[in-house]
């Protein structure tokens, strides 16, 4: 076969089948060849204006829908990408795979979503282009792979990274500057009085997926240097080690109730007056550890944000829900999923366009958390 034609029907002829029209009957109706039809279909520019027309007004007459599969096979592309992120119970990363696959609607393309795990192995097959699956391009949200490692497995399928764990490998990448928003955050709890502040989600060194909580406590210290204060050791929240077997990995609703539980029992021992131990504003890595963390406080009779104020990350639908309603950093995802799919279909129509960073905007949304 040529171009967008079909196999044809016994004895060829529209009264004698039982599958829809064939491209033979377009080239029949418009009075050209079935190669100038196939010629139409594909783009091909060596068509003339009136033949180009009269073989459209024949398609749209007969109702012909060529075998898109097969054609783009023939021109080598699926209209067909992957998104890969560690975990969809994650508000974050299901908002994104939403906003991916509307981006990607948007420009003619589907989208199959892919759950890593985080495990190494799987973000491998990812980064190497997925061997057994025909995909254009790759969008890949990687949380256990080091840029040494996705150098090395990076395959000839174009790949756009998304967060910031890989930051020196020469790969396309979009990004939320976490070290600025979490200073954002920060400087809101200062301005609003605050002056004794912890920060929930401090990873631990051996763990996977540290990246964002790292770029985030840089950023919540680097708001209490330029305030002239700093945090106690114990105000600094660390999250257990990674464990691929959890459903929300470590930035879990459990792990902030457990971690804010336990910093109360702490202090309660000594004298019982003061179970914060003068903490008085909380940033955390995210909005599912804000959200236990909010639950502990309340549990345990702490004024939110009469004694202590809270800040999230994600801006995560439940946030406006939460009691208090929870103060959040709310990444654009709809710019976020737009860059992406705009870098990963420049790579795909130039594999040697030179690597970009892209950063999609954000702001803090002020609820009673920390108003």
């Amino acid at each position: 076969m040529t171009g967008g034609e079909e196999p044809e029907t016994p004895a060829g002829r529209p009264g004698h089948r039982s599958a829809g029209p064939t491209l033979k009957d377009v080239a029949a109706i418009a009075g050209v060849s079935y190669r100038t039809v196939s010629n139409v279909i594909n783009g091909r520019v060596h068509v003339s204006e009136s033949t180009r027309e009269r073989v459209e007004v024949a398609i749209a007459e007969l109702g012909y829908r060529p075998q898109l599969a097969a054609r783009q096979l023939r021109m080598g592309r699926s209209n067909l990408i992957t998104l890969s992120v560690p975990f969809l119970s994650l508000p974050y990363f299901a908002q994104l795979a939403h906003a991916v696959v509307g981006a990607a609607e948007r420009v003619g393309y589907d989208v199959v979503v892919d759950e890593t795990h985080g495990d190494p192995e799987r973000e491998l097959r990812a980064a190497a282009g997925f061997q057994t699956l025909l995909t254009d391009g790759i969008l890949l949200s990687p949380m256990s792979l080091s840029d040494a490692q996705l150098v090395a497995a990076r395959g000839n399928t174009p790949l756009v990274v998304l967060g910031e764990r890989i930051r020196a490998a020469r790969v396309d990448r979009v990004v939320v500057d976490s070290v600025t928003s979490s200073r954002d955050a920060t400087a809101h709890l200062i301005a609003s009085g605050r002056d004794t502040l912890g920060f929930l989600g401090a990873v631990p060194d051996a763990s996977s997926g540290a990246a964002a909580a790292d770029l985030r406590l840089e950023g919540f210290r680097s708001a209490l240097r330029a305030a002239g204060l700093e945090a106690r050791p114990k105000h600094l929240l660390e999250v257990s080690p990674w464990d691929p077997a959890s459903p929300d990995g470590d930035y879990s609703r459990e792990e902030g109730y457990a971690r804010v539980r336990a910093l109360l029992a702490g202090r309660s021992g000594r004298g019982g007056s003061d179970p914060l131990d003068g903490l008085d504003g909380l940033v955390c890595a995210n909005d599912l550890l804000a959200i236990g963390a909010l639950r502990a406080f309340r549990e345990a009779g702490v004024e939110v944000p009469g004694q202590v104020a809270v800040v999230g990350w994600d801006d995560s639908p439940e946030s406006a829900y939460a009691a208090p309603s929870l103060t959040s950093i709310a990444p654009d995802l709809t710019e976020l999923a737009r860059l992406a799919v705009a870098s990963l279909l420049r790579l795909v129509d130039d594999p040697n366009s030179p690597p970009r960073v892209e950063q999609a905007p954000y702001r803090l949304v002020v609820r009673e958390s920390a108003p």
